[in-house]
């Protein structure tokens, strides 16, 4: 039999690193991090990263990779995530794959499409003319050339507009043409369980108290310093994620700290709510009360 490797999704505040350290704490496993904003260096406080204590204990994968100036994506993480697992199950430990980028699960489990590698100049041409006419427009224009991929992406979704874009204007090709998955061809056999809270309102709780918290450990301070290393702008991955992304309004003088905490909310709200639903709709998961670790 393949050895096995195990995955805990959930969305963001449902306590599922806790619940991967209490793990680690009974069994000899390591931690792959699943999240697009921990890849990112400095980006400590507003991607609710590992302490150095909690990696002293337990080892994690997939943490620090890039700098903000950078880009990460989904197939560098399969390709990333499936070389930890295997260097796990050599020393003889468990892999457990933790977060909530759920598009990074599907790539690992259910494989990645064959899609052209990012190009910044494009990227940088595109954020232009975004920057003159706005998303919504872009969106219109995707329409025209891909009205199936336009039809799953929202008007003033950036990023996936951009990608949409991006992938036509390299390839003449539409993006929805394009996405048909390879056979995932894994190594081990992956188990993935849900961490899914029944209080929706209790969820909603701790994300208010964990953004707060996030602001008094320098949530703001955090990202002025990266600005002064960094050459950053906003249109950067790294610069949409959640907080981050209202963080760099604030300190651009578009509002002050109590519309800063009500957007971090609201926002880390509104992705809790597409976790979930990436999580009805992806195939094969547990819940989280069925993982054993074997």
């Amino acid at each position: 039999m393949p050895p096995v490797a195990y995955a805990l999704l959930g969305p963001t505040a449902s306590g599922k690193s806790r619940l991967a350290l209490e793990l680690g704490a009974r069994h000899a496993l390591e931690i792959v991090s699943m999240d697009s904003g921990q890849v990112y260096r400095g980006m400590d406080i507003g991607t609710a990263k590992p302490s150095m204590e909690e990696r002293a204990r337990i080892p994690h994968h997939l943490v620090d990779l890039v700098e903000p100036t950078q880009s990460y994506s989904a197939g560098r993480f399969r390709a990333d995530c499936v070389r930890a697992i295997e260097e796990i199950l050599g020393r003889g430990r468990i892999p457990l794959v933790v977060g909530g980028t759920m598009l990074y699960y599907k790539a690992l489990a259910h494989g990645i499409d064959a899609l052209p590698a990012a190009e910044p100049g494009l990227r940088a041409q595109i954020d232009a003319r975004a920057a003159r006419r706005g998303w919504p427009a872009l969106h219109a224009e995707l329409a025209r050339v891909d009205p199936a991929a336009a039809a799953r992406i929202a008007p003033n979704d950036a990023q996936r507009i951009q990608r949409a874009l991006e992938v036509w204007e390299l390839t003449g090709k539409p993006l929805s043409a394009m996405q048909k998955s390879a056979p995932p061809g894994l190594p081990f056999e992956l188990k993935g369980y849900a961490l899914v809270p029944e209080d929706r309102a209790d969820l909603h709780r701790r994300i208010a108290e964990r953004f707060e918290r996030m602001l008094r450990d320098g949530l703001v301070e955090e990202l002025a310093a990266l600005r002064k290393r960094h050459a950053l702008h906003a249109g950067l991955p790294s610069m949409r994620c959640v907080g981050y992304r209202q963080a760099w309004g604030y300190l651009e003088g578009e509002y002050g700290m109590d519309a800063l905490r009500d957007k971090g909310i609201a926002a880390t709200r509104q992705l809790a709510k597409r976790q979930l639903t990436w999580l009805r709709r992806l195939p094969g998961l547990e819940p989280a009360s069925a993982l054993r670790l074997e």
